[in-house]
């Protein structure tokens, strides 16, 4: 899954493309480099990030989902939170909605999801990004992840949505702790087999993210390409199905070696 941030102030400058057709070029780009997802988001999420509105979010990604559309063959997921955005998404040619919040933050999200029977990824997060990284805590993060994920699933499954349509995540850096002894996001890759008893498609994204300059001493985005590369094998190894990164091409032949070794 080829990360296409159309944003002014994503956390990877490399990821970062708020110019359309800046944005569709990088879009073509993956998915010559071998993405076979491309993951569209109008609004960042890292930690301490404000929201947008839906209109704002909508005038970025529209133009860039209804371009690549119109050019590419493989699906497109639409990274939002928000029903009114991804139902848009959907009409311009999304099938895939990748939900941070799980459908907790956008009551109306479940219902036109099922509605119109696209993917969704539901994703564990403790908080929202402005304050998920003010103190978490955990007794047990894997435990608590598949308790929240169970739940989600459930209720995803009561509202409509389709077993065969939903996809699993972590959530690698949303809520977890780093850099103070505590490392949740290597025992989550550690642990992330544990996943597999819910029978669903894992997500996993790592890519540049602060867990991987804490452990390897780069404090900038732009040095964790090697870091993150390590985390993609290990995920990979332990069960992911799906990644989702900025850096596609390394990311592939990592992915295409790991794939041939285990499975």
């Amino acid at each position: 899954m080829g990360i296409l941030n159309v944003t002014p102030n994503s956390f990877y400058e490399g990821g970062r493309f708020l110019d359309a057709e800046e944005a569709l070029e990088h879009g073509l780009k993956l998915v010559e480099e071998g993405a076979d997802i491309i993951d569209i988001g109008g609004e960042s999420t890292h930690p301490g990030a404000l929201p947008v509105s839906a209109e704002e979010e909508e005038r970025r990604i529209l133009p860039v989902i209804r371009g690549l559309r119109n050019e590419i063959d493989v699906p497109i997921s639409v990274d939002t939170y928000k029903a009114e955005v991804a139902e848009a998404a959907i009409k311009a040619g999304a099938s895939m909605i990748n939900d941070i919040s799980a459908l907790r933050f956008d009551e109306k999200m479940v219902r036109m999801a099922a509605e119109y029977g696209v993917a969704i990824s539901l994703m564990h997060m403790k908080g929202t990004p402005r304050d998920m990284q003010s103190n978490p805590y955990y007794e047990d993060v894997m435990g608590e992840i598949i308790s929240f994920l169970d739940e989600r699933i459930r209720f995803a499954l009561d509202n409509g949505i389709s077993e065969d349509k939903i996809v699993i995540d972590p959530g690698i850096g949303f809520g977890k702790r780093t850099g103070r002894g505590i490392e949740d996001n290597c025992i989550i890759l550690r642990r992330l087999k544990e996943l597999k008893s819910f029978k669903k498609p894992i997500l996993v994204g790592t890519s540049r993210k602060t867990f991987i300059g804490n452990i390897c001493n780069k404090p900038l985005p732009e040095g964790r390409l090697d870091g993150s590369l390590a985390t993609v094998a290990i995920a990979v190894a332990n069960g992911a199905d799906i990644v989702r990164v900025h850096d596609v091409r390394e990311t592939k032949s990592v992915v295409d070696m790991v794939d041939e070794i285990i499975r």
